[in-house]
């Protein structure tokens, strides 16, 4: 008829499209799946580039998804054919980080590049090529033993899951304030932080949209800035790392980053930074007065509040509850539930050599180097002219 040739003539124009920005090439032995080249410049300009999509899904939005789509299949043919046949391809590789929800996945990756079809293509692209040579799909079963250096781990980086959204989404507290990253090697914080992202996708996530009946794809987290002094200097680079990690490979996982307990340098640096991030990140971040209980409260229950939020002047997010209340601590049952998890995992597999696993860190964006540069400038600024390192106001 003439209305399945007209859907028959829409799909070609999308696979003609989609081919004409694939660049492939693959080296068996040692995988690599490669982005679009260079002299795909031309068709790649004529991508939709929407720089303002709107909320719900649009006409311009749903043909980037169904362009990005058939490029991700384009990929698929070759790879199969260059492993003869064995059971590697896209689709597997790809599950571990769409979890059944390629969807909303390619629309997360669309946002984090501004809708540019060509970019968000490269973009997961070069996501899978670092998940292959890093080994993240076995992350799970790399436990950090011996279970000491896992709870200093813990007791140094602060981070935990205090509960759930009255709309389902995970609540994940980090105390920035008070992190050390002191008591174990770089790799070993990098190796946890993915850790608890791939336990979040591949299992929390999955368990709450079964819950639900909808996709869950997301979480809030909740920044306590308690401590917060020019000492965090030291640990920038620990930091860039971690946040160029999520960037580059977990993109648009947070709603809303709410920022509770902020002494003066933070608002200070917040004033200087605020300016040079995209509007997207700038709409996501709410900085709360006080603890944000009251704020909090609006979205989630008490009983999913991070412990330091449950009352004014709680002091330290470290030591404010007891540990069974501390979502930070070994003892939480967040921790006791992933670290339990990840040890049966490793159980079930051939003895692995022990040690951190060395991840592979990808160069920041140049605009995220360049934000570094400013708070560096501006922590910098702040401990001339107050002379003191308690990062409060005088």
């Amino acid at each position: 008829t003439a209305a399945q040739s007209a859907i028959n003539r829409s799909k070609g124009a999308h696979r003609n499209r989609a081919k004409h920005l694939l660049g492939t090439r693959l080296r068996t032995g040692d995988l690599q799946i490669c982005s679009p080249r260079a002299s795909d410049s031309e068709s790649s300009s004529r991508n939709p580039k929407l720089e303002s999509p709107p909320a719900a899904m649009g006409a311009d939005s749903e043909d980037a998804v169904k362009q990005l789509s058939l490029l991700m299949e384009q990929v698929e043919a070759p790879l199969k054919r260059s492993f003869q046949g064995k059971d590697l391809s896209i689709s597997c590789l790809f599950q571990n980080v769409h979890q059944g929800y390629l969807k909303e996945t390619l629309v997360r990756f669309l946002k984090a590049r501004e809708w540019n079809v060509s970019k968000a293509h490269k973009m997961i692209v070069d996501s899978l090529n670092w998940r292959i040579q890093n080994e993240i799909d076995s992350v799970l079963e790399r436990p950090i033993v011996p279970v000491d250096l896992y709870r200093s781990i813990r007791d140094s980086q602060l981070v935990g899951l205090s509960g759930y959204t009255k709309e389902g989404l995970p609540v994940f507290a980090i105390g920035v304030g008070q992190s050390t990253y002191d008591k174990a090697s770089v790799h070993y914080y990098v190796q946890s932080h993915i850790q608890i992202n791939e336990y979040r996708d591949r299992i929390i996530l999955p368990k709450l949209a079964e819950k639900f009946g909808r996709p869950v794809t997301g979480c809030v987290k909740v920044l306590d800035m308690t401590g917060l002094k020019l000492s965090a200097l030291n640990q920038i680079k620990m930091l860039t790392s971690i946040s160029t990690v999520d960037d580059l490979n977990y993109p648009e996982k947070t709603e809303t980053y709410y920022v509770v307990n902020v002494p003066y340098i933070f608002s200070a640096c917040w004033k200087v930074v605020k300016p040079l991030l995209q509007e997207r990140t700038k709409k996501k971040v709410k900085v709360l007065s006080g603890s944000g209980k009251e704020e909090l409260l609006k979205i989630m229950d008490y009983s999913s509040l991070p412990h330091f939020c449950r009352r004014e002047g709680s002091g330290s997010s470290k030591h404010s509850s007891t540990d069974a209340d501390n979502c930070f601590s070994f003892d939480h049952p967040f921790h006791k539930e992933l670290y339990g998890h990840i040890k049966e995992q490793a159980s079930h597999k051939e003895l692995i050599k022990m040690g951190s696993l060395h991840v592979s860190i990808p160069e920041p964006d140049p605009n995220d180097a360049k934000i570094v540069e400013v708070i560096q400038a501006e922590f910098q600024k702040f401990g001339e002219e107050n002379g003191s390192s308690n990062g409060h106001k005088a």
